[in-house]
């Protein structure tokens, strides 16, 4: 009780948006309320340092860093460059030494470091994706959509949907210097586009963005190995949906029992219980967000409210979630934001 969040929204600035909007966050409500705008060129992506004095977010020229005052209002620290075009994903360390950044339009991988002052350093290991799809203007080349480490810190995760590959690199922690030494090669235009791990670090989550379903594997990093093994495949839309539907966003509650996916098109999310045993995924239901292409989405802290980031609509729409009975019920009024396309958020007290 008593405790205060915030909310960040990043916005492409196209148009009238100017980039990151601040949010008071109301837990018990279950909404948010916009407080501020902060000027960035089109911040697809932001994440927040593991110590959450940091906030790192995808800019036009790379990256931008920002510490997060004690209000939850960012002060600017500095600019890095990634050497390629802008990226679509950001991810650190779980101690501050290095960020990673993919590159959607050049399929450039990227490995920065931090530095103790929380402002982002030299560009430590890069790497393009080389390959063909299958698919002409879509996937017939390499776009780099997610770049994260495993939970044990071994190994980095570039998932492409350009090539139907999520590549697996060795990561060297003492210099953040990286080499290919796995390959998941999935289904043909499937386009593996996130993949998100259980607290536990036991099971791994990716979406496949065309195929519209969720893979499951257990996963294992013993003996320097990555080991991923594919336990089942879970669909992300109902038996009738949108031809153009796609699979947009994966999260998981904090808890780690609850797992929810957007579907682009089909505007709808997917929830799940997930049995942290086996890491199996139990379908409660697929239902509209009331907006349309939810590029974007967000579980609140008490995994009871969940929040949609409509990009199309310029919209965030909040719904109370049942698991039992498979609902989700709207309250709220939608928050007008235009094209949201990322939301992350900071417990302050």
């Amino acid at each position: 009780m008593g405790e205060k969040y915030v909310a960040y929204v990043g916005s492409y600035t196209h148009g009238k948006a100017k980039g990151i909007t601040i949010c008071d966050m109301d837990v018990e409500k279950g909404v948010l309320t916009a407080r501020e705008e902060v000027e960035i060129g089109n911040p697809s992506y932001m994440c927040i340092s593991t110590s959450g004095k940091y906030l790192y977010s995808v800019a036009d020229f790379g990256i931008r860093a920002f510490e997060i005052m004690e209000d939850g209002s960012l002060r600017f620290i500095n600019d890095a460059t990634i050497n390629g075009m802008r990226a679509c994903h950001v991810s650190v360390d779980k101690n501050d030494r290095y960020i990673f950044t993919a590159g959607y339009h050049d399929g450039k991988l990227t490995v920065l470091e931090l530095n103790p002052d929380g402002s982002v350093g030299k560009v430590k290991s890069e790497v393009f994706h080389k390959g063909m799809g299958s698919i002409a203007e879509r996937t017939f080349r390499p776009h780099i959509t997610c770049a994260t480490l495993t939970p044990d810190q071994k190994f980095l995760v570039a998932c492409d949907v350009g090539i139907d590959q999520v590549k697996i690199y060795q990561f060297n922690y003492g210099n953040g210097t990286i080499k290919l030494i796995d390959i998941l090669r999935c289904e043909l235009e499937s386009a593996p586009r996130s993949m998100v791990f259980s607290p536990d670090g036991k099971f791994a989550y990716l979406i496949c963005q065309l195929k519209k379903y969720v893979e499951v594997y257990a996963y294992s990093g013993e003996a320097g190995v990555p080991e991923f093994t594919l336990i089942e495949r879970v669909s992300t839309v109902g038996k009738t949906f949108s031809k153009n539907s796609a699979v947009a966003a994966i999260k998981l509650s904090l808890d780690g029992k609850h797992m929810f996916c957007t579907n682009a098109g089909d505007n709808s999310i997917a929830f799940y219980n997930r049995d942290i045993e086996s890491g199996r995924l139990e379908v409660c239901n697929v239902l509209p967000i009331s907006g349309d292409y939810p590029k974007e989405m967000m579980v609140f802290p008490d995994g009871k409210r969940i929040a949609s980031l409509n990009h199309v609509t310029g919209s965030i729409t909040f719904f109370d979630v049942d698991y039992e009975k498979g609902l989700l019920v709207m309250h709220g009024k939608p928050l007008k934001t235009e094209t949201p396309n990322c939301c992350i958020y900071k417990k302050l007290s």
